[in-house]
């Protein structure tokens, strides 16, 4: 059966599982580059609680520069589906094209901030010159190379749009794998490779994210023959810009957003540089527990997108059942995971003096998985549907206008009195199932405007 036919014909089950998989571990290793960099950071011989810190400190705005990739990566892997739905390869082959274009200008943007902005970035959250140092080393490598990630991001939607995302999986593990090996070589020095500390663990992250990038790149051109890969499509085009961030933009935002709200919750935290590094820490193992409902998620949209551009009731009506049923699944093992084994992921960090407060983040944070998971499938329905504007509020409300007045009144508390630095992990949990109720009406409103509508 071809990549086509499969969209249109396959079991809404099946596919989405056939699909879902390779994305889910694509997703999953994506997790594994800062897990990877913090277990082996966190075992230098020197410095290792400051390098730990350094890591939580950068970390929003490498998470920012993945946002505006796979953002524009959204957009692009709805509209293309969608497209390809209808038949337009023409279209199709523009839509790719202009993603490219946008890939450039993100990837020009990164770089002018890593060469200007990083030391001021960092002096917001810190004072510690150790924890600075290291904290402007390692990021200004991961902006100045931070054209494998964006590109990787761009071409991993492409290969997913067409259904062939077993190939977006292989070369994020052929990355991480590169990643793996590098990051022991290079952080501690090994054969003729230089003793490197944070900045060997920057290098390899970079290293691992160009590797995967090339092979996807290959991929796309030798397998995503449904449409022209000329460079002449490249060629900047308002009209279908216009149309990716229509999509793709509360996608970027709600991204953005994530690094905001990792900005913020280490200002709040400042007052206990120790809770500081734990949330850090904790944000990286809640990542790779969510990265497999984004994954999913990254199943569901181009499924329903696809449904959408053939005005198949019934198509879209699976792929809504499955994804949120999957989902739960996938959430309910995440948190079994992170509740059973809390001391064994702060063994892996070797999390010092911020081993207390990890796991009482992990017990905590972790019971909002669950709300958490179907929130990412809610906003992967809406933006196959083009309801990118209940997407974009689901993701303020879960990452700005819920969880930081909340731990901001929860930290107040904690600093005046005898309360825990864990009240403020509670705020979490609380969002998370606020924020799945609105998802909820959201989804009704939809099924009643885009769905019962079709014939």
């Amino acid at each position: 059966m071809s990549e086509n036919n499969k969209m249109r014909e396959m079991p809404v089950n099946k596919l989405m599982i056939q699909m879902g998989i390779p994305m889910i571990l694509s997703m999953a290793l994506q997790a594994v580059y800062n897990i990877v960099d913090s277990a082996f950071v966190g075992n230098m011989r020197v410095g290792s609680e400051s390098a730990l810190n350094a890591l939580t400190l950068v970390f929003p705005v490498q998470m920012l520069m993945v946002a505006a990739g796979v953002g524009t990566g959204v957009g692009t892997n709805a509209l293309l589906a969608r497209t390809l739905g209808q038949g337009n390869t023409k279209k199709a082959a523009h839509v790719a094209g202009n993603s490219l274009f946008l890939g450039i200008v993100i990837y020009i943007v990164c770089l002018l901030f890593g060469i200007f902005g990083v030391k001021a970035y960092i002096s917001t959250q810190t004072v510690d010159p150790e924890v600075l140092s290291m904290g402007i080393d390692y990021l200004r490598i991961c902006c100045v190379i931070s054209f494998g990630i964006i590109f990787f991001s761009l071409f991993e939607k492409l290969l997913q749009a067409t259904g062939r995302s077993l190939y977006s999986t292989i070369g994020q593990v052929a990355g991480a794998v590169i990643n793996i090996i590098l990051d022991p070589i290079m952080i501690y020095g090994i054969g003729p490779v230089p003793e490197m500390g944070v900045k060997g663990a920057a290098y390899a992250t970079v290293i691992g994210q160009i590797a995967s990038a090339v092979i996807l790149f290959v991929f796309h051109i030798k397998l995503n023959k449904e449409f022209d890969h000329s460079t002449k499509h490249i060629k900047p085009n308002i009209k279908i810009i216009k149309k990716i961030y229509a999509i793709g933009l509360p996608a970027i935002i709600a991204q953005a957003l994530m690094s905001i709200m990792v900005y913020i919750m280490n200002l709040i935290l400042k007052f206990n540089p120790s809770a500081q590094t734990a949330y850090g820490l904790f944000y990286k193992v809640q990542q790779f527990v969510l990265f497999m409902a984004f994954g999913l998620r990254d199943a569901i949209t181009p499924i329903i997108a696809f449904a959408y551009g053939m005005r198949s009731k019934s198509r879209i009506n699976s792929a809504i059942k499955f994804g949120l049923l999957y989902t739960v699944i996938l959430m309910v093992i995440g948190v079994a995971i992170t509740e059973i084994f809390p001391e064994s992921f702060a063994t892996l960090f070797n999390a010092g003096q911020s081993r207390a407060y990890f796991i009482s983040a992990m017990r905590i944070i972790s019971l909002s998985f669950i709300f958490a998971g179907i929130n990412v499938a809610y906003q992967g329905i809406y933006q196959a549907l083009d309801g990118g504007i209940e997407s974009l509020v689901i993701s303020v409300l879960r990452q700005f206008a819920i969880i930081l007045p909340l731990a901001g009144i929860f930290s107040l508390l904690v600093r005046n009195s005898e309360m825990s630095v864990s009240l403020i992990w509670w705020a979490f949990p609380i969002t998370e199932l606020i924020s799945c109720a609105v998802g909820y009406v959201f989804l009704k409103k939809i099924r009643r405007s885009k769905i019962n509508v079709l014939n």
